[in-house]
């Protein structure tokens, strides 16, 4: 009897799989007022006081409700007015609400609820089953201010998504679902703090990016002049950042079969770039438009990292953009100028130019080509799609802009060589 007891006490407390947490945020006069609801059973290493058949005794449970308010929640929401961190906040109330509740479908609903009569004592209520509702108010300088939060609620369960609504006083209602600890978090950010988280991002992701690197390693081994590089990498870069902005813009299908078609599209160009080195073929002129319809395919690839994050951006979607496309531009420089150095580093130690370029490329070529039949298989597993009136609609949208983004390039390639070929000369 006592292991069962053990058994059925340790397992009551352990960390719940999955946590969805709600949150309005609402300036209002000189506080700022904060609703929260997360699951009862996340609220750990509380001791919940039970009735005889295993039911929340509401009768008793005051105290250990605002205990686990400011220990799970009020303890993890740091939020700034500006600069300034705001101070500890009030708890003005905390209850537990049955499963079945929907009052938090709007900001008014929720605030009402939370401030209105708790449920009767006698009330059938299975504590871990039960949902968790509470008001805090944050002293504030005035609510024309902007705001940010650092949440740390990552810890109520091993996965957490919180979705978290921002009212300002004037204009419309922000939506924001992240998972986990996302760090600071601006509510309603100015154009610059947009501009700098998205940099940030763009460049972790060229980084953290194994695909897109080994497709940058394909283009440097063969090619480690720095003059012809450039005009490899400014092809790829204007097709990458034309297929990022579209996809941004809803202007890229939207079915569950896309995304991966473009990852093993993008194996596939890792694969063909590693067999034109081990060909030999490294022409410049011919490397550039390859690089370029190669570009179009991994700015898709861009987006679908893009695509959660844009929630941030406020009103500011095309600065955060630009931004975010500056962030890969300078990792695409960092990782080019760093592959170029160690390449140099690698054929001066005695390797053979011909040899070390198949060898690398061969490297390349059978990791790519894992990963392409892997993400083939993932994409047999969906339908075919049926094509439809909107999906040719699509076909015709995007044929008109690759026409002119060809018409652009022609118009302006034979001004580009001149100047090339000017500053080949002048070296």
């Amino acid at each position: 009897m006592a292991f069962l007891l053990i058994a059925a006490s340790a397992f009551a407390h352990d960390i719940p799989a999955s946590v969805v947490v709600q949150a309005y945020v609402r300036p209002d006069g000189d506080r700022l007022r904060v609703i929260v609801r997360a699951p009862l059973a996340a609220m750990r290493d509380v001791v919940f006081p039970l009735t005889g058949d295993g039911l929340l005794d509401l009768s008793r449970a005051d105290t250990p409700l605002r205990d686990a308010a400011l220990t799970w929640i009020a303890h993890d929401l740091e939020f700034y007015e500006g600069n300034t961190r705001l101070g500890a906040p009030r708890l003005v109330a905390a209850r537990a609400s049955l499963p079945s509740d929907r009052s938090f479908v709007t900001y008014d609903a929720a605030l009402a609820h939370v401030t209105g009569p708790p449920l009767a004592p006698t009330t059938a209520l299975i504590w871990n089953q039960a949902l968790f509702d509470i008001l805090l108010d944050y002293p504030i300088q005035s609510d024309r201010s902007t705001f940010s939060v650092r949440p740390t609620l990552g810890r109520l369960g091993v996965r957490v998504v919180t979705v978290l609504r921002y009212q300002p006083p004037a204009g419309a209602e922000r939506a924001l679902e992240y998972p986990g600890d996302p760090g600071l978090v601006h509510l309603d950010p100015r154009w610059h703090q947009a501009a700098l988280q998205f940099v940030r991002l763009g460049f972790a992701h060229i980084l953290s990016g194994t695909d897109h690197l080994l497709f940058l390693f394909c283009l440097v081994i063969p090619v480690r002049r720095v003059r012809s590089l450039i005009l490899i990498v400014t092809s790829f870069t204007v097709a990458h950042s034309i297929t990022l902005i579209a996809s941004a813009m809803n202007l890229a299908p939207g079915a569950l079969w896309f995304p991966p078609l473009i990852e093993t599209l993008i194996a596939a160009s890792i694969v063909y770039m590693a067999l034109e080195n081990i060909l030999g073929v490294t022409s410049v002129k011919r490397r550039w438009a390859i690089t370029f319809a190669f570009g179009l395919v991994h700015g898709f690839g861009f987006s679908f990292a893009l695509r959660e994050t844009l929630q941030f951006a406020g009103s500011h979607l095309v600065t955060s953009l630009l931004s975010f496309n500056l962030g890969v531009e300078l990792g695409q420089l960092l990782v080019l100028a760093l592959l170029v150095l160690a390449l140099a580093l690698f054929f001066r130690s005695g390797v053979p130019e011909p040899t070390g370029t198949i060898v690398l490329s061969a490297i390349v070529a059978h990791t790519a080509w894992h990963w392409m039949i892997d993400r083939w298989d993932r994409l047999r597993q969906f339908q075919p799609p049926t094509i439809d009136v909107f999906d040719l609609l699509t076909v015709v949208r995007w044929t008109f802009a690759a026409v002119f983004v060809a018409a652009v390039i022609w118009l302006v390639w034979p001004r580009l060589k001149s100047a090339y070929s000017a500053y080949s000369a002048a070296q």
